[in-house]
């Protein structure tokens, strides 16, 4: 189908309406030629013809004739705008759908959503204006559920706090048969300590009990038998003389007591020459400062103190041979480790306390004291120190459970340190007994021996008097 295209009459000569109708048949007629098109091809076609037509048609001039005076160079009824946007020279007044003219302002916005409508109108949805919101009111008879008030919170009961290394100990006990219910006369002594993680309070037990397992290891056998050049006496002489030296470093007690452990253990495995007595004993001091103390004493200042009889190699030779002959085997369990747990079993005051450092230091003088255990000594040292204080019960039931040891059980061990501590006074080596004649220390060395562990039916061995 073929359809003419009529030629187009200078738009300056038509009314609006012309023009209209002029541009509807060329629309049509191009929907007619191009019907396969696509719909954005056909959009573009239009608006350039839309735009071709609202131009002025200009009057062919003839080349090389003059413009004629009055006209000008563009046209002689209307000039071109100059730098003008050509959308802006559209002036055709577009129709409503039904024909009747447009009476309101035409915009830009509203002009493009006529020729949409009119290009697209059978595809196309009609742009409607937007609504004004409404105000949302309220359906009536509207049924609003209350909500529920919630019920008041019940807390539940707070248990016990109890930690993953406690039910691992109590797995561990329960499994080797150990009974970790105490009897109700026992005092929990580990109380005041729970808060206190440096006191291992969910370990301390299996710590004691490890301890009284190893102490038959490290204790030190009875020696004077292979020593040829030594005997009690010379060895008191050598422990009153370290005492001594103790206090004059202002050294702690854990350092005394692994002193003497080193010295009777390295006696017990091999003959020392009464020359080298002091030598083994300085030299064990270094030792013990070095593993103990924060700030062990200078060499040169151990050289001093023994008035230069030995020199600073000889006391480092002999630091290598203790070492070599126990093995580097110096984490052991001593008196003092288990002094300051029966101590705090014992629920104790200073007084009590210092009484029971002085029978512990008092006793480790003596040779005869090495045939009991480490904790034999400390709970005897208490048991003998309540007797002299007039302390009842002399044995607690919490002594009891916490030593491991009953009143008959201590009670050789407790009389040999009475009888050391009524004879004390009258003894040459008085190192202990001034130490705790002293104000600081209680004076509790001034304190009349336990008369209930002096009886003359005791069966004890008279020990060798220094």
């Amino acid at each position: 189908m073929t359809v003419g295209i009529q030629p187009l009459a200078p738009l300056h000569k038509t009314s609006a309406l012309s023009r209209l109708l002029l541009f509807i048949t060329i629309s049509q007629s191009s929907q007619t030629l191009y019907p396969k098109e696509k719909k954005s091809k056909k959009s573009k076609n239009l608006q350039e013809r839309a735009i071709m037509a609202t131009r002025t048609n200009m009057p062919e001039q003839v080349r090389g004739v003059p413009v004629a005076d009055g006209v000008k160079k563009n046209g002689a009824v209307k000039s071109r705008r100059a730098l003008g946007d050509i959308g802006n020279n559209l002036v055709a007044v577009p129709l409503a759908q039904g024909g009747k003219p447009i009476n309101r302002p035409i915009t830009r916005s509203f002009r493009a959503q006529l020729l949409a409508n009119a290009n697209g109108g059978e595809d196309k949805a009609p742009v409607l204006a937007a609504k004004k919101p409404q105000p949302l009111v309220p359906k009536k008879n509207l049924v609003v559920k209350k909500e529920a008030a919630p019920a008041a919170a019940v807390s539940p009961p707070k248990n016990k706090k109890v930690t993953y290394s406690s039910v691992l100990s109590a797995r561990s006990k329960a499994a080797c048969g150990v009974v970790t219910n105490k009897p109700k006369k026992i005092l929990d002594i580990d109380e005041s300590d729970k808060d206190n993680h440096l006191a291992a309070v969910e370990y301390v037990e299996d710590m004691y009990s490890f301890y009284k397992e190893v102490e038959k290891e490290s204790q030190p056998k009875m020696y004077m038998h292979i020593q040829t050049e030594m005997n009690e006496k010379m060895r008191a002489i050598l422990v009153d003389w370290l005492l001594e030296v103790h206090v004059k470093f202002e050294l702690n007690l854990e350092t005394l007591y692994l002193t003497v452990n080193i010295i009777d253990r390295f006696l017990s495995v091999k003959a020392v020459p009464k020359r080298e007595l002091q030598l083994l004993g300085i030299s064990a001091l270094l030792i013990a400062s070095k593993y103990e103390e924060i700030w062990p004493p200078q060499v040169n200042d151990l050289v001093y103190v023994t008035d230069n009889a030995y020199n600073s190699k000889q006391i480092l030779v002999m630091e290598k041979t203790i070492l070599g002959n126990l093995e580097w085997y110096l984490t052991v369990p001593t008196q003092y480790v288990f002094l300051v747990r029966f101590i705090k079993a014992s629920v104790s005051d200073p007084e009590m306390e210092n009484m029971v450092h002085f029978l512990a230091e008092l006793g480790m003088m003596h040779y005869d004291t090495l045939k009991f255990c480490p904790s034999m000594l400390a709970a005897s040292a208490v048991y003998t120190a309540r007797c002299s204080l007039n302390k009842s019960p002399a044995w607690t039931d919490t002594l009891k459970f916490h030593t491991g040891y009953s009143e008959a059980e201590i009670m050789e061990c407790s009389k040999v340190l009475a009888l050391h501590h009524s004879r004390c006074g009258e003894s040459k080596l008085r190192a202990v007994y001034k130490k705790y004649s002293k104000i600081e220390n209680g004076g509790v060395a001034l304190v009349s021996p336990a008369k209930s562990l002096l009886s003359p039916a005791a069966d004890v061995k008279k020990p060798v008097s220094a």
